[in-house]
């Protein structure tokens, strides 16, 4: 499975040989030791360091129940009649799926998945980027797509990849590919990533977007077994990044916008982040002078509620 796909987690492993993660985690071990693959935490690649890039049909067929639950829970923070980027992947996919029932909602994309899972939906404006044809994921990519790109203006980016470290952000296999989704980080005011956890702690070649330009990171509930991805959540959240965990607390029902095959969208309240230590970003001086224009205001107020007083008295 390992050859045929670059990757595979731990959890999609003990589904396809009907067993439980800890076997399965003791034949990695054993198949690491003879060399024919490398350990990550969450599951196992191809060895030699960084991971080569898995085509689009083996792709979607890991983690999918993960991918799911990030969808549902990612799709909560787009509001009617926004205009967002997202970007290629099987995660994202999952998300656009989910978007078809967003009234009023525009939404910029370089993947023909994504433009394809809108594309009958009747109140979602779909705006594609240009460029060449990336077969492998179904993205258009190049200058073609970068300069589409340019002056636009958007309120978030989805986007996800290959692998997500606190040091170097988000990553992927592909220089392409990392281009672009520079270009749509730009365009962006926030920046949403989509990853699951087997992709916490694995880097790749091209950077994408540095920690420090990541909003918020939606992922899923690392197994209590595995440490280093909650060391890596945790990181990420002292650097600044809003984590929000789906399939935690809070039941997975709900009501809300729905794909064209009936996916609802889990309500707001079921989402679950985690706290992270101050805010993203601050004007320098900002916060004194609202304090000083709230007590002025406040001193104004008063003052006119003592002259009417007055004049009633009278």
């Amino acid at each position: 499975m390992v050859r045929a796909n670059g990757a595979v987690s731990l959890r999609e492993l003990a589904r396809v040989v009907q067993t439980s993660e800890v076997t399965v985690r003791r034949d990695v071990r054993a198949l690491e030791a003879e060399g024919l693959l490398d350990r990550r935490h969450g599951g196992a690649v191809l060895p030699g360091g960084f991971t080569r890039e898995s085509g689009f049909p083996q792709k979607s067929h890991l983690a999918t129940a993960e991918k799911t639950a990030i969808a549902d829970l990612a799709a909560t923070f787009v509001e009617e009649g926004e205009a967002i980027v997202v970007g290629a992947g099987t995660t994202t996919q999952e998300l656009a799926r989910r978007l078809a029932r967003v009234p009023g909602l525009t939404v910029v994309t370089n993947s023909l998945l994504v433009a394809q899972a809108l594309a009958h939906a009747n109140r979602v404006e779909v705006v594609m980027t240009g460029g060449t044809l990336r077969g492998s994921n179904y993205a258009l990519v190049g200058s073609g797509a970068e300069q589409s790109l340019h002056g636009l203006r958007v309120s978030r980016a989805f986007l996800s990849g290959a692998g997500l470290t606190a040091e170097r952000g988000l990553s992927t296999s592909n220089m392409l590919s990392a281009s672009v989704d520079r270009a749509l980080v730009q365009a962006a005011a926030e920046v949403v990533v989509l990853a699951d956890h087997t992709k916490l702690g694995t880097d790749t070649m091209f950077q994408t977007v540095p920690t420090d330009l990541i909003t918020r990171l939606v992922t899923d509930e690392p197994p209590a077994h595995d440490d280093r991805a909650g060391t890596e959540l945790q990181a990420l959240a002292d650097q600044g990044v809003q984590i929000a965990v789906a399939g935690g607390q809070g039941g997975t029902a709900g009501s809300g916008a729905g794909g064209p095959g009936g996916d609802s969208v889990p309500a707001r309240q079921q989402r679950r982040d985690v706290p992270v230590p101050g805010p993203r970003r601050q004007v320098p001086g900002a916060g004194g002078q609202l304090r000083s224009a709230s007590a002025s205001m406040l001193g104004e107020q008063g003052a006119e509620r003592a002259r009417v007083a007055d004049l009633r008295r009278r």
